[in-house]
């Protein structure tokens, strides 16, 4: 058993350090800009590989709806959504490909959206922050979020680009 011990001890005081080391959960906003996104020809010759040269942008976001005073805000989150937060993505000129209830996890909400391209998806989300439907509907719907957001590429076999 001294053996297991001696062993193990290294491993936790690394795997300790690593853990000290790590970046902290995400917050509703990343500081950094998510991963570069779109078509084979704006994207460097290591992402470009396996990607459509007509490939949007797409962007897989989840958002996990905090607890409010121990109730579920999920329903607040998709009320905001049903209500008007799809609506001012698409006047914006997001496409919203579709909005899903995560069955394990049903607190979570996971949409994706696509753009243009990089460049499209940027000036929709500067559009989206400032955007006075946006703040009031924010305000009316208040709902602190998890959030976790990946940007995509197709490949260039995949059926939608």
């Amino acid at each position: 058993m001294k053996k297991i011990g001696f062993l193990l001890a290294p491993l936790f005081l690394l795997s300790s350090a690593l853990l000290a080391q790590a970046p902290a959960a995400p917050a509703a906003t990343p500081a950094a800009p998510p991963a570069p996104c779109g078509p084979a020809a704006q994207l460097s010759d290591t992402l470009a590989t396996n990607v459509a040269a007509d490939s949007r942008c797409f962007e897989l976001r989840m958002y996990t709806a905090q607890a409010v005073d121990d109730a579920p805000s999920i329903n607040t989150l998709h009320q905001r959504f049903r209500e008007a937060e799809i609506g001012i993505f698409q006047r914006l000129g997001a496409e919203i490909v579709a909005v899903w209830q995560r069955m394990d996890d049903p607190n979570t909400l996971v949409w994706m959206l696509a753009y243009r391209d990089r460049a499209h998806r940027d000036e929709v989300w500067a559009a989206f922050r400032t955007d006075p439907e946006w703040v009031a509907l924010l305000e009316k719907y208040p709902v602190p979020l998890q959030v976790q957001s990946y940007m995509l590429s197709t490949t260039d076999y995949s059926p939608l680009k």
